[in-house]
């Protein structure tokens, strides 16, 4: 992803079905930025079996480090899934004329992820809460308002001219 003409790096964690965890985006791919990554998505939700991730080589230290019992997935095309979710981000960006701000990115990446959880039905909003009242039949809504109301006495049209009027 670009911010600003720059490339920058987007992080997602994903669960185990899809459900997009966190939304991480950087300037650089180092272990400072993957550790502030990783540190953040284990504090939104349980400790991953496995982690699946691309070959840099931070990611197996890492791991080590931060999620000891975690199995590392590397495989050729494990992380299809996860660049497939990236895909649709990039889809929407791309006819737009890019972002100029690290914040606005990741305000994007952020809301972006919560319309695909939306999408995928991993969050139940409102499910608990009654539906509204039904009107009794018979009764009639309201009218709407007029646009141009009645006019009131007192502000009668002035003449302009034999036969024409200002409204």
């Amino acid at each position: 992803m670009k911010v600003a003409g720059q490339r920058a790096c987007l992080s997602r964690a994903s669960g185990q079905h899809g459900q997009v965890i966190d939304v991480f985006l950087s300037a650089r791919r180092d272990l400072a930025a993957a550790r502030r990554f990783f540190a953040r998505a284990l504090r939104a939700g349980t400790v991953p079996a496995e982690v699946t991730t691309d070959r840099a080589p931070v990611y197996p230290r890492l791991l080590d480090e931060l999620v000891p019992s975690a199995l590392p997935t590397v495989e050729q095309y494990a992380n299809n899934p996860i660049e497939a979710d990236h895909g649709r981000l990039k889809a929407r960006l791309r006819p737009t004329r890019g972002l100029q701000r690290h914040r606005s990115a990741r305000i994007l990446a952020a809301g972006h992820a919560v319309a695909q959880n939306l999408r995928r039905g991993h969050y139940h909003i409102a499910t608990e809460v009654p539906p509204p009242p039904q009107a009794p039949r018979g009764i009639r809504r309201p009218r709407a308002r007029h646009l141009n109301p009645p006019e009131h006495p007192d502000h009668a049209p002035t003449p302009l001219r034999e036969g024409t009027t200002q409204q």
